[in-house]
């Protein structure tokens, strides 16, 4: 009976994950279009990878937005959600709700919201560039600008799903380790320091993990941003798969560039793993 149960959970997950993933590994050896069988070459597709410059391009700017915005978004979510606790009612219910409405818009939405703000011409931003006294940027066709960019517009469209689960992990925190703690005429950052860091842990470090798995594979943003600019200078892994595959038909090449975002996933989740653990034995 159990195992009845579960079949169809198994044949879903087998069909739409376990078959495709396997798949992919096996095109990734051969020089496949995107559609269509091709003939075995080993692992040339790999090796390719190592001479590949936008392979590298996308490699770099992957790991340069995730330290722009994994760390930092975290940081900023967990101040928001600080703050937030201090509210009390409906006015924590609204501010709330302001902090999250960015998180429910679609990426279309929040694309055209930024590139109206940034527009080099009308952007609201850069009259406050005028205003004191910095030259205009096109921030969005500019190399050096693009990626702190898209990640400041990134940590403002998904803080709000870090901030509930900050807020839900002090909140379970007990009030009476507050009130001893202000019997011992603890300061606040002491507080902070002894008491909440160290019972907050765990929720900071699924944070972490979660925020490091999507900015992975961060793909809308540099895609929408990237439109009319250089796109090849602002390459991330995800956008690289989509350029060998649907637009150069290199099944093969950008199913062996999946194969190795899909290892750096793994080792994330692995580390996942152990900073649970460590978090665990932390807050004992």
């Amino acid at each position: 009976m159990a195992l009845l149960l579960i079949s169809p959970f198994v044949a879903i997950y087998g069909l739409i994950f376990i078959y495709p993933t396997i798949k992919m590994f096996m095109i990734s050896f051969t020089d496949a279009p995107l559609i269509g069988a091709g003939d075995w070459v080993g692992t040339e597709n790999y090796e390719r990878l190592g001479r590949d410059r936008r392979f590298n391009t996308s490699l770099w700017n992957t790991f340069y937005f995730v330290v722009l915005t994994v760390v930092p978004g975290t940081l900023v979510a967990l101040a928001i959600a600080l703050g937030v606790s201090r509210l009390n009612g409906r006015l924590q219910a609204l501010v709330l709700a302001l902090f999250f409405l960015p998180y429910i818009l679609p990426v279309s939405v929040v694309y055209r919201l930024w590139d109206w703000t940034l527009n080099f011409q009308f952007g609201i931003a850069m009259h406050l560039f005028d205003l004191i006294g910095m030259d205009r940027v096109p921030v969005f066709k500019v190399t050096g600008w693009f990626m702190p960019a898209v990640a400041f517009v990134t940590i403002w469209w998904t803080a709000g799903f870090s901030i509930l689960l900050f807020l839900a992990g002090l909140r379970s925190i007990p009030a009476e380790i507050y009130e001893a703690a202000s019997l011992d005429n603890s300061g606040r950052l002491s507080t902070f320091r002894n008491i909440t860091w160290p019972l907050i842990w765990p929720v900071t470090a699924l944070v972490l993990t979660i925020q490091l798995i999507l900015q992975m594979k961060i793909f809308d943003q540099v895609y929408l941003f990237s439109t009319g600019g250089r796109a090849n200078d602002n390459l991330v892994l995800v956008y690289y798969v989509f350029q060998r595959a649907f637009q150069n038909n290199q099944g093969g090449r950008a199913a062996a560039v999946a194969v190795v975002l899909f290892m750096i996933v793994i080792i994330i989740s692995v580390l996942n793993f152990q900073l649970t653990r460590l978090s665990g034995n932390r807050s004992k």
